[in-house]
């Protein structure tokens, strides 16, 4: 490599280079060492990978597993509050995310009917009426409004809640809790409240569906009679956590990156046919879901690296999507850019199942707020929005927005 950068010493996260960009210290590594070792808060001599490539090939890789039951959890930053790891944490059932072929097959398989592109083609009609109501609710406040909280977390909450048969008034109980224990810095007693207080609604949820189903995803998975009530709460968790926290951070920082360039809002405003490029462009240059880890099975060669086995391997998403080897300009948010290939739904066996369903809820959402608030702007300077490096999924906490007309 031409260039020669130290070993970080625990995952760089301070976002030093803007709200939308890498830390700088990512950003200097990828380009000279893609697949590089980093020193862990524990002392555990690991590996981050950045490079477009060796991301891509890392994650169609089934030797780097996903389990966290076959060694010891070792955590790429200092959690205050939280004890060192001294034993693998014990596999979830259900949570089909930290698991690999073939439990993780079994699981999956259940539910890929749910979530086919014809399925979710024909909810898009649907899902546009939920985003249109929830624009006709926020068109009747007085600005400034909280864009998160009148229409990024609303939107897809609703969705899944619909979907899954989740009773959407329980709202609090999983919106406050799945934050809770998204947090990076809350303690593990804390995040384990937070995680038993959803899982004990969930199983008590799936259990009624068992008794009575309905015509809802989780009534549909608990008539699988080879499906414990454990491995159901352990899917709805994971469904439901994933299917409005991922979309309600993308659809705020997303706005809040499109604020940020007026050329781009301009041109999707002009000619509403770029918004299906434009929403994978911003998958791209976003990234929220930034962070995933593997786990090195065996020694494997990677990016001219061997990564010994049994080592931790941190993953960042957002650096492989601003690969200047893969994208030409990758740090410029482009609506007219062709950006697929980007890994934000990641790679292989765990490419994101809803993949479809978050893209069909931002082409409504941001169509809807571009053509119903065309002099929406922040209303605070932008340095003032609260970004939520605190937490594991990307985005902001709140984004004070205003507008002097709103549009039919």
């Amino acid at each position: 490599m031409s260039e020669t950068v130290a070993i970080p010493h625990g995952l760089p996260m301070d976002r030093d280079a803007g709200p939308f960009d890498p830390p700088r210290q990512i950003t200097r590594l990828r380009e000279a060492r893609p697949v590089s070792p980093m020193l862990f808060p524990d002392g555990h001599e690991g590996w981050l990978v950045t490079g477009y490539d060796a991301v891509r090939q890392l994650l169609a890789d089934t030797r780097f597993s996903s389990r966290q039951d076959i060694g010891v959890l070792h955590m790429p930053y200092e959690t205050p509050g939280m004890p060192a790891m001294t034993e693998p944490s014990p596999q979830v059932p259900g949570l089909f995310i930290a698991m690999d072929p073939p439990d993780h097959t079994r699981l999956r398989r259940k539910l890929t009917g749910a979530f086919t592109v014809k399925r979710m083609k024909q909810l898009e009609e649907h899902i546009a009426e939920i985003t249109e109501r929830q624009l006709d609710e926020m068109a009747r406040l007085a600005p400034p409004v909280d864009l998160v909280k009148e229409f990024a977390l609303p939107v897809p909450s609703l969705v899944i809640c619909e979907l899954l048969g989740v009773p959407y008034e329980d709202r609090e109980t999983f919106q406050v809790n799945s934050a809770k224990f998204m947090e990076k810095d809350v303690s593990l007693d804390d995040k384990m409240a937070a995680y038993g207080a959803i899982s004990s609604y969930l199983a008590e949820l799936v259990t009624s569906k068992r008794a009575e189903p309905g015509e809802d995803i989780l009534s549909d998975l608990a008539r699988h009679d080879d499906l414990t009530i454990e491995e159901l709460t352990g899917i709805a968790f994971l469904l439901l956590l994933a299917g409005h926290e991922t979309t309600a951070n993308m659809l705020s920082l997303g706005t809040f990156a499109l604020l940020e360039h007026p050329a781009q809002m301009a041109a999707l405003r002009a000619d509403p046919d770029l918004m299906p490029g434009a929403v994978e462009e911003l998958l791209r240059y976003l990234s929220v879901a930034d962070i995933f880890y593997r786990y090195a099975t065996e020694d494997i060669e990677l990016g001219g690296e061997t990564i010994g086995k049994g080592s931790t391997v941190v993953v960042s998403l957002l650096a492989a999507n601003r690969d200047p080897r893969r994208f030409d300009d990758p740090d410029t948010v482009d609506v007219h850019r062709k950006a697929r290939g980007h890994l934000s739904f990641g790679h292989g066996v765990h490419q994101c199942l809803g993949q479809q369903l978050a893209r069909i809820e931002m082409r409504a959402g941001f169509d809807g707020l571009l053509r119903r608030f065309p002099t929406l702007e922040l209303a605070v300077p932008a340095d003032e929005v609260r970004l939520r490096t605190d937490m594991n999924i990307y985005g902001v906490h709140e984004l004070p927005v205003t507008w002097t007309e709103t549009a039919r």
